[in-house]
């Protein structure tokens, strides 16, 4: 009996973390940085020109994906998708969190020819499109982009390609079992500005772990925030510098309430409070920037505009910690609307 109780307290962690937990079985354990060409991974795979959707810029590659994995710590069993430009920085912490990383090449060009103003009458018209862009299933009318060449399958093809290349990755781990699909329920989609934007609206269709938005999402004359969500709102994290121009003209705000961020916590300003931030969803800093706006949009992503203290550390490691790994049933006091935050950016627009 004692025997029988001690084997059991032994496999509680395992048991915890269910029976297809994820362990490394790396002979060399190390850091891995890999990166492969969209075009190369997938012989079928398209350039769509028309929307800057392209395979090469300037005769350089334009399509290249980047992934990261440290199996020297141990494995949360998630996978990061980035959908910006790849950034080193938050791949090296988010890999000394125990999660995988992959920065993917998708359709993102298309805002520069549809995102401008004035905005269309349809109130969800970029929204559509970046559900196409993201799944590659037939949602708009200005775009036409097919299943191949949509974020989600570009995502399959490059960790299907790393489960061959990195089998010490253990990428195979986000690939369902009958080999057709990822795993979503493992993924945590992220982005920055129109990045973040697209993983919000990718996570209001496909159910997935978690979704964190760095400075966004932004789309703010439309209304696809508040559509079901196929994520529960919980799950949604946000991010963003009170100069950034997307808060100090409500466009994350409003998205953040739309999403239904309040039922989870007030808005929190890190630099006042200590980690874990009354576990609310909706953080911001007022960190010094030199009062420009610019780098406050970029402050939020660890890199040269980031914020650091007079040793040259960053300011917000707790931040990107908490904002990738924090259980997602610890949340806040719900808070109120906030009445200074303008809802109807459409209609103020037009009374001006």
């Amino acid at each position: 009996m004692k025997y029988h109780t001690i084997a059991m307290l032994a496999l509680l962690p395992l048991l915890s973390r269910g029976e297809d937990a994820l362990q490394f079985s790396d002979p060399k354990p190390q850091r891995y940085l890999l990166k492969a060409r969209a075009s190369q991974i997938d012989p079928l795979a398209r350039p769509h020109p028309e929307i800057e959707f392209v395979f090469e810029k300037k005769g350089k590659p334009a399509d290249e994906e980047n992934a990261a994995v440290d199996t020297r710590v141990a494995p949360q069993g998630k996978l990061v998708i980035w959908l910006m430009g790849n950034s080193s920085g938050l791949f090296e912490r988010l890999n000394s969190y125990g999660l995988h990383a992959i920065q993917v090449h998708y359709a993102n060009g298309w805002f520069g020819k549809f995102g401008k103003e004035p905005a269309p009458a349809d109130d969800q018209f970029l929204g559509k499109i970046r559900l196409e862009a993201a799944t590659g299933q037939d949602f708009s009318d200005v775009v036409s982009i097919p299943k191949r060449d949509g974020m989600m399958e570009r995502a399959f093809q490059f960790v299907k390609w790393l489960a061959k290349e990195n089998p010490q990755g253990r990428w195979d781990h986000f690939i369902s079992t009958d080999g057709q699909r990822l795993r979503w329920d493992r993924v945590i989609v992220s982005g920055a500005s129109h990045g973040s934007t697209t993983a919000a609206r990718f996570a209001k269709h496909q159910k997935v772990d978690r979704v964190v938005m760095l400075c966004g999402p932004r789309d703010q004359y439309e209304t696809w925030q508040a559509l079901p969500s196929a994520t529960p709102a919980n799950r949604y994290f946000g991010f963003s510098h009170v100069l950034d121009g997307g808060w100090s003209g409500d466009h994350y705000c409003r998205s953040w309430e739309l999403l239904g961020l309040a039922r989870f916590g007030p808005v929190v300003d890190v630099d006042d409070t200590m980690s874990p931030f009354g576990n609310s969803r909706r953080l911001i800093t007022h960190a010094d920037v030199k009062g420009d706006a610019g780098r406050a949009h970029s402050s939020v992503i660890p890199g040269g505009a980031s914020a650091k203290d007079a040793d040259g550390k960053f300011l917000h490691e707790a931040v990107w910690r908490y904002l990738y790994t924090h259980p997602v049933d610890a949340t806040g006091t719900p808070g109120a609307p906030d009445a200074d935050c303008e809802k109807d950016l459409r209609k103020a627009r037009e009374k001006k």
